[in-house]
């Protein structure tokens, strides 16, 4: 009676373990991989499934969800310049079609395999793009190295089952020697410009001070050549009504028969008066005796004698300004 109730339970215990193991969850997001005896049988979607017990096994859970992961690799430039790149990938299965989901489970042994080959993937596309490229252009290059591991990356990927979402070259950096050189030569440059800058500022304001200057001369020289031009005028005017009134004096003088000393000797004293009247302390010394004046008549008279008034009244016009004819 006990061995059969012994029998019994063990034969109840089998079956609960059998109905147990008949049945799977598969979570969300993730697509369950059958195989029987080590060979693919079928696929188990997200809920509860059945299997058969011990027959069938589930080799993998593959995750259609997204994935992101952080790479960190070095690069050498055209000119021997180490660079650091650190990006960002973001990839999912490509969809959940049942020879995506095969090509995923066994293409590789693990997902640690799977990610030291896209890791390798992607350094090689970086670094054979970058040595193309000198240090100088490497940061302002960053989308068009993204697009170009993109375009390397996309077909092996979907070799693999997946498909490549987004990229990021989160940071780039150089070794410490390259960016102090590059701080220097980014400093030299600015320098340079600044000079150029100045050197410019200063060569328009010599330019403008110059000009200025110019124009000041230029215009300082046309006043003087306008005063000058009106200094004569007044000049020619003076000695016309002096020579008019002369001429009108002996003119008078002739009518009457006077003696042209009479002329000279009023020429004498008014020269003599304006020099008292307008010298602003200049010495003139004049022969103010006798002789002297003598001597001064007889060489004016010895110019009119020459025809002095003559020529003097032929070059008046008949007419002159301010009198009659």
């Amino acid at each position: 009676m006990e061995s059969s109730s012994i029998g019994l339970i063990v034969f109840l215990v089998i079956i609960v373990f059998i109905l147990f193991s008949s049945f799977v969850t598969v979570q969300q997001g993730y697509i369950a991989v059958i195989t029987v005896f080590g060979k693919y049988k079928r696929l188990l979607r997200p809920g509860l499934n059945m299997k058969l017990p011990i027959i069938e096994s589930i080799y993998r859970r593959i995750s259609i969800q997204n994935k992101s992961v952080e790479l960190e690799f070095q690069a050498i430039t055209q000119d021997q310049a180490n660079v650091n790149f650190k990006a960002m990938l973001l990839f999912a299965v490509m969809d959940q079609q049942e020879a995506t989901i095969m090509n995923v489970a066994f293409k590789f042994i693990d997902d640690r395999n799977l990610m030291q080959a896209l890791t390798r993937t992607i350094e090689g596309a970086i670094r054979s793009y970058v040595a193309n490229l000198k240090q100088s252009e490497i940061l302002g290059l960053r989308s068009e190295i993204v697009v170009h591991v993109k375009e390397q990356l996309d077909p092996t990927l979907a070799s693999w089952g997946y498909h490549l979402i987004d990229m990021q070259l989160n940071d780039i950096t150089f070794d410490e020697v390259i960016i102090k050189s590059m701080a220097k030569v980014v400093a030299s440059n600015n320098l340079k410009a600044a000079a150029e800058n100045e050197g410019q500022a200063l060569l328009i304001t010599k330019t403008k001070t110059a000009e200025a200057e110019g124009n000041a001369i230029k215009i300082a020289a046309e006043a003087e050549r306008q005063a000058a031009q009106l200094r004569g005028q007044g000049v020619a005017l003076f000695r016309q009504e002096v020579a008019r009134g002369i001429l009108e004096a002996a003119k008078q003088m002739e009518t009457i028969n006077a003696d042209m000393s009479v002329i000279m000797f009023s020429m004498w004293t008014e020269s003599i008066k304006n020099f008292a009247e307008v010298g602003k302390g200049n010495v003139i010394f004049l022969d103010g005796s006798t002789d002297g004046m003598q001597k001064t008549f007889r060489q004016l008279m010895a110019l009119s004698n020459k025809g002095l008034f003559d020529s003097m009244s032929k070059n008046q016009p008949d007419s002159m300004p301010g009198t009659n004819s």
